[in-house]
């Protein structure tokens, strides 16, 4: 599958305002970006870069924004369909936030281990 950039973005878009709004109105200063490739090496869908949530204490502000890049060449090389990309931003971009929550590898795959479970059921 091989979307525009600019539609790749708008799918971003969309993913974005399906978060559930208790999540969104936690996040502040994030970019959303979107690249080609992850850095050379990285077999990566998405990265999330910042200070986690939990691990903010009072002394933290004035900083930039912390980034969550979406890498559109990886993910849609895993799809076949605009509609199964737009499954996999929205995969990926929960996952990036659920680093921004300060949330580990094993919790997150633990949580996408459910929502695929609930996904399947009729």
């Amino acid at each position: 599958m091989n979307l525009t950039r600019e539609r790749f973005q708008q799918l971003v878009g969309e993913a974005m305002r399906n978060i559930p709004k208790r999540y969104l109105r936690q996040i502040k200063n994030v970019a959303v970006l979107v690249e080609d490739y992850p850095p050379p090496g990285q077999p990566l869908l998405g990265l999330y870069h910042g200070v986690p949530l939990k691990h903010r204490g009072s002394y933290y502000g004035n900083v930039p924004p912390d980034v969550i890049v979406l890498y559109k060449i990886p993910i849609e090389s895993l799809c076949q369909t605009e509609d199964q990309v737009r499954e996999k931003i929205e995969e990926v971009l929960l996952h990036e936030i659920g680093h921004y929550f300060g949330m580990n590898e094993k919790e997150l795959r633990e949580i996408e281990t459910l929502r695929m479970r609930r996904e399947k059921k009729p």
